[in-house]
């Protein structure tokens, strides 16, 4: 076998135990009996382990090199799989296997514990594995460091958003900090005589999630290949040909399993249209976790809670959920709208609003990068939560831990460096939304009539189908003519909330 070919073998070998790992993993989340924990940390550890130790074979830098010179004046994709390969590679191999192990049962640990320990509010309890997951964050961190020459958090950050560093990520939230509190006070005052009904009523969950699956279906969601069901965190995960979402429900509120099932939906209709031909392969993955946030937050908030979706969807919710509702109004496509686009401060970020969520984000983006660093202590974490949501969102947290610095899964499952995603996801989703409606100027009357093909077949070809060829920045500028910038983001809330 030549040199690429071999590199190609070893990619498939690994994706499909990757394939295992991400079922076991979706399993573990909504199937698993609360015994199950440690027998399941073990075995995944022990996949982890495995494949690292198939990344790094002795040979594999050998292959590398010999495929860069058989490459030269091939297949573009191909060259662009052999990067994607080695810098997976190169991430890999840079951490030893009793450490891949060690970390896998710490964040395994972690997350079993937080499911039960945040409905109890009980910090204490959750603070050592916290404080555990991010002794090894930090120490991961150093190794990444000192194989790339980045800045630890940097390097941890890197695993999520490729080439992008916390410096720039700075400049970038800055820019909206600035923006956003003036803004904020200037739609709240909008709003604040604007009537609307609340959606009062009792919603059986078995209906909650009869509208769930219709909407998925019609905005294009392929059943032959993924399944939703509940979890107690919402995720999309396993595969492109299985992929698995999840949501939650409330009896009294069916807007957060509603809109928690759309934004799944984004997630997994771009994993469900990935190029089929390099589906084994690392170029045909999705391009870091910002673009797939992109995807989720342009279905979730730029199309599902525009004045036209809505239009389209009354109908349907109204034939799901009328019969529980106290007032059948509240169910009119005029009146969600208003209750989809209220702005109004919370202490919840999967919960918030566009316009508050990007403060959510900036907020655990400050908080992580300083616990990585050694500047804040987990101890202290608590205290500064409250404290930054005070500045950000004038709302103090206190002791109420599981609405404040325990609520969200990720520092709990290890994924440090994951925030910053959502809120460059909500950027991007605005910059593509500019750019369809340019070369679409009425994709937005499509939505009202229920036809989606036009968005899909331009977001197929623009984003989906594109898998990791392109770097982010090359990405962006193929789809929309230009890198990221706050700018569309801030035209689209400023159209929807101010001129609307």
């Amino acid at each position: 076998m030549r040199h690429y070919e071999k590199i190609e073998a070893l990619a498939r070998r690994v994706h499909h135990l990757q394939h295992l790992q991400a079922i076991t993993g979706w399993d573990e989340a909504v199937m698993m009996p609360e015994g199950g924990g440690e027998a399941r940390a073990a075995a995944l550890a022990e996949l982890n382990v495995l494949i690292h130790e198939t990344y790094s074979q002795p040979q594999v830098a050998e292959w590398i090199e010999g495929a860069r010179a058989e490459l030269e004046g091939a297949d573009p994709w191909k060259k662009a799989n052999l990067r994607e390969f080695e810098r997976t590679w190169r991430q890999q191999t840079c951490l030893p296997s009793d450490f891949v192990q060690a970390r896998t049962l710490a964040v395994m640990r972690g997350e079993q514990a937080w499911r039960g320990m945040r409905g109890k509010n009980d910090w204490q309890g959750f603070r050592p594995l916290l404080e555990e997951n991010f002794r090894l964050a930090r120490q991961e961190g150093a190794l990444r460091a000192e194989a790339s020459g980045l800045q630890p958090y940097d390097a941890l950050l890197d695993l999520y958003e490729p080439g992008v560093r916390a410096d720039s990520l700075t400049r970038t939230f800055s820019d909206l900090e600035g923006f956003l509190p003036e803004f904020i006070a200037a739609v709240r005052e909008k709003q604040a005589d604007e009537k609307f009904l609340p959606t009062r009523g009792k919603f059986p969950i078995e209906r909650q999630r009869a509208l769930g699956l219709e909407l998925m279906g019609k905005v294009g969601f392929d059943f032959q290949h993924g399944r939703l069901d509940v979890s107690h965190h919402p995720f999309c995960g396993g595969v492109p040909a299985d992929v698995r979402i999840t949501t939650r429900y409330r009896e009294d509120d069916f807007s957060q399993s509603m809109m928690g099932v759309l934004h799944e939906t984004g997630h997994a209709k771009y994993e469900q249209n990935l190029p089929a031909t390099w589906r084994t392969q690392p170029v045909g993955l999705a391009r870091g976790m910002g673009v797939h946030e992109s995807q989720s937050l342009f279905l979730e908030m730029q199309v599902a809670r525009s004045r036209e979706f809505l239009e389209f969807a009354a109908p349907f919710i109204e034939k799901h959920l009328g019969a529980g509702a106290e007032d059948a109004v509240a169910l009119r496509a005029d009146n969600l709208f208003s209750i989809f686009t209220r702005v109004k401060p919370g202490y919840i970020r999967v919960d918030a609003d566009e316009v508050t969520y990007p403060c959510h984000v900036i907020l655990r983006f400050k908080l992580e990068r300083a616990l990585i660093s050694g500047d804040l202590k987990v101890k202290d974490l608590p205290d500064a939560w409250d404290a930054g949501m005070r500045a950000s969102l004038g709302l103090s947290t206190g002791d109420n831990h599981k609405d404040g610095c325990m609520q969200d899964v990720h520092w709990a499952g290890g994924a440090i460096g994951y925030f910053p995603s959502y809120t460059l996801g909500a950027l991007i989703a605005a910059q593509l939304m500019a750019a369809l409606e340019k070369e679409i100027p009425n994709v937005r009357k499509d939505f009202a009539a229920g036809e989606f093909g036009g968005m899909n077949d331009w977001l197929r070809r623009r984003v989906w189908s594109q898998g990791s060829f392109f770097t982010t920045d090359d990405l962006l500028r193929q789809a929309t003519g230009a890198t990221l910038s706050t700018e569309a983001y801030k035209n689209h809330v400023r159209r929807r909330y101010l001129d609307s």
